[in-house]
């Protein structure tokens, strides 16, 4: 009777513990989703050569994918969508693409001239500057920030006017069209909530991006392999 009492005891508690952790693990399987999804798309836009400029992804620092972000207020176009950032390592940004921190985007009038349905972004940081304005804090694009609509093509270069006064370019891409997009008027900014789950622990964008103090999640491997494979070397300087 004892040892079926003890029985009973330790699958109640693994039971119990189980319950407990599940919810933790099925967050942290929601984070690595929007990693691995970050990957294909980037993967996707990048391999076809008239979508993003050699020329201008060559150039960028950082890159922030947020795919199918999603309008939720008809009638005002506003939207909200999560994703990732990843830069370049080292003090000058030359290095390897790193680990990814966790990013959200919000606001703005965007999804009424998407019509409405689940898009993807995909933003170039191209100076230092824009990428330590938003691993800081939360930054209006047009406004704490330029940005500006990227140049598309192959035949593109990274030094139109637009191109070479904007701190951040943006692309869109839905239902199988490809184009550079204006999101002035929306916010980005580090989720910090969403690194927790990923990574386990609390951690800062800044120290995920610029300390490298986490490895990077088996999730990012498609996006910074495409990313390594695709624009290996920081041209910019």
């Amino acid at each position: 009777m004892k040892f079926v009492a003890k029985a009973w005891l330790v699958c109640g508690l693994t039971a119990i513990c189980a319950a407990a952790l599940a919810p933790e693990a099925g967050a942290q399987g929601k984070e690595q989703d929007r990693v691995e999804n970050a990957g294909r798309v980037m993967k996707e836009i990048m391999d076809v050569p008239d979508d993003i400029p050699q020329s201008v992804i060559d150039k960028a620092d950082c890159v922030v994918v947020l795919p199918s972000v999603l309008k939720f207020a008809i009638g005002i176009g506003g939207s909200y969508g999560r994703g990732v950032m990843t830069c370049r390592g080292g003090a000058t940004f030359h290095g390897h693409w790193g680990p990814p921190t966790m990013m959200a985007l919000e606001g703005g009038s965007f999804g009424l001239q998407l019509g409405g349905q689940a898009t993807d972004f995909v933003l170039l940081l191209m100076n230092q500057r824009a990428a330590s304005s938003i691993l800081s804090s939360k930054v209006k694009l047009g406004g704490d920030v330029s940005a500006a609509a990227g140049p598309v093509g192959r035949n593109a270069s990274a030094e139109s006017d637009v191109t070479l006064r904007a701190q951040i370019l943006s692309y869109s891409r839905a239902r199988g069209l490809f184009a550079g997009i204006s999101l002035a008027g929306s916010t980005l900014r580090p989720d910090n909530d969403a690194n927790k789950r990923l990574y386990g622990k609390e951690i800062s964008a800044k120290d995920v991006v610029l300390n490298h103090a986490v490895p990077p999640p088996p999730s990012a491997k498609l996006l910074l392999a495409t990313l390594n494979a695709k624009s290996p070397r920081n041209l910019s300087k």
